[in-house]
């Protein structure tokens, strides 16, 4: 899988309008620090972009230490894309 392609989005929930909660946070940190093409985070989605291996390690950290964080739920959608866009 080292040259295919994938697209995640994500978002970690309980939500908090007020302030960002703590699963949140490492959400963001994890997703960051990860060695991906594109990361795109925002208030009530996330996507990024890289080569398969690099996302596949993100979402293995991103889902442990989000639901060590507090996270009661966490909904990703993985997508196989190309240099193009979704294939």
């Amino acid at each position: 899988m080292g040259t295919v392609r994938l697209r995640v989005e994500f978002t970690t929930e309980p939500f908090d309008l007020d302030e960002a909660p703590a699963h949140a946070l490492v959400a963001r940190e994890v997703i960051e620090a990860a060695e991906l093409d594109t990361v795109d985070v925002g208030p009530f989605g996330n996507t990024a972009e890289g080569r398969a291996d690099a996302v596949l390690t993100a979402l293995d950290a991103l889902l442990r230490r989000t639901l060590e964080a507090g996270a009661t739920r966490v909904s990703l959608q993985v997508n196989v894309i190309d240099g193009d866009g979704d294939r």
